[in-house]
């Protein structure tokens, strides 16, 4: 008797073994193959969880310039790449030409004073008009009302978002580039600091901040970045 037993357990073993190598006990034993359901599970959610694109936005204060506005836009129309501008009220009424190329070409448009004014307790009211003032000026080239707001120095009152239908848009990275010439320098200091979805501050009123912006354009293309207007930036 012991013997058929010792029989019987041997082949037992036996056959576990072979289902082992085969692949089938979860199936005959009604269990699930952990790897299996982690591949299926894989495959199934894989598209949801693929990972996001990385996207930057590239703004421009102070503009339009007369001499490096241009020269910017050349680059970025080459490259296929689309940007911020902030402009100034004063610059826009000077230089409107280059405000309906921003528009043309694909570019957001947002409001940065008419004369650079920094928000204090006691200029609101200043403040506020020359908000309204830059936005008459530019819809008036572009045909477009603007929304977006780069308040100067970053000052801000919240309930001009309510009182203008505007919002402001600050930064992520500020590379200084209005008090430094090196080209060089301005772009590494944005791309060693860069991440997914960030926000860089130039301005288009210095040939050394055009030439870093286009080197910042092109390596960060290369890393795989997509740069956007900051309005598709804040829709995700």
């Amino acid at each position: 008797m012991k013997e058929v037993w010792k029989k019987r357990n041997f082949f037992v073993v036996v056959i576990l073994y072979v289902m082992v190598l085969l692949g089938i006990t979860g199936s005959v034993f009604g269990g699930e193959s952990r790897q299996a359901s982690q591949t299926l599970q894989g495959d199934k959610e894989g598209d949801p969880y693929q990972e996001l694109p990385k996207r930057v936005a590239l703004t421009f204060d102070d503009g339009p310039h007369p001499d490096y506005t241009g020269k910017l836009l050349d680059g970025l129309k080459e490259r296929k790449v689309r940007a911020t501008f902030f402009v100034m009220g004063k610059q826009a009424e000077e230089y409107p030409e280059l405000v309906k190329r921003m528009a043309q070409e694909g570019h957001l448009i947002g409001n940065h004073t008419y004369s650079h004014l920094q928000l204090k307790k006691s200029n609101r009211e200043e403040f506020k008009e020359e908000l309204k003032k830059t936005s008459k000026i530019v819809q008036e080239i572009t045909g477009e009302e603007l929304q977006y707001v780069r308040p100067p120095y970053g000052a801000w009152d919240k309930s001009f978002e309510t009182e203008l239908n505007m919002f402001p848009i600050l930064w992520d990275i500020d590379p200084l580039d209005w008090c430094k010439s090196d080209a060089s320098c301005i772009a590494q200091n944005v791309i060693s600091k860069i991440g997914k979805d960030n926000i860089i501050l130039m301005h288009d009123q210095y040939d050394s901040s055009i030439e870093a912006a286009l080197l910042i354009v092109d390596e960060l293309t290369r890393q795989g970045y997509e740069f956007v207007t900051v309005d598709e930036l804040l829709e995700e």
